[in-house]
């Protein structure tokens, strides 16, 4: 089983994520046994963020790593894990807010404004949830 790095990177869907990760000097942290539960904007979502965004952030690596170190929290948690909080601390800090209220009718979680679209995507050193919008810390 690959790794929270090489499995983003297989999956296709995460190219701006993984550029963002390597920007920010970020990929040994990412391959440390860990585990971290990570939410992963897709491409998509960083196709939402106003334009110039990704770039200024690519020039800024204190506030890109912010940034990236929000999307993650340390533990393994599976998406039926998640939904039994209402706030995880992450990596970088802050809190991300859980609400879970539709999870018996649709399996459905939003993390901050965030839907998890994809979740319980199992890596070596713990689990990654598909979001479709970038998380941003205060």
């Amino acid at each position: 089983m690959d790794d929270i790095v090489d499995t983003a990177i297989k999956a296709g869907k995460f190219n701006t994520l993984v550029a963002a990760v390597k920007a920010a000097s970020l990929v040994d942290t990412l391959k440390d046994p860990g585990p971290y539960t990570v939410f992963a904007p897709t491409d998509e979502a960083f196709a939402k963020l106003p334009e110039g965004t990704v770039d200024n952030l690519l020039k800024d690596v204190p506030k890109l790593k912010n940034l990236l170190l929000y999307h993650v929290v340390p533990g393994k948690l599976m998406a039926a894990d998640v939904t039994k909080e209402k706030r995880l601390k992450t990596v970088q800090g802050e809190e991300l807010k859980i609400d879970a209220a539709r999870w018996h009718l649709h399996r459905h979680v939003k993390v901050n404004d965030a839907d998890i679209i994809q979740p319980d995507i199992l890596v070596s050193n713990g689990v990654c949830h598909a979001i479709d919008k970038v998380l941003m810390p205060k």
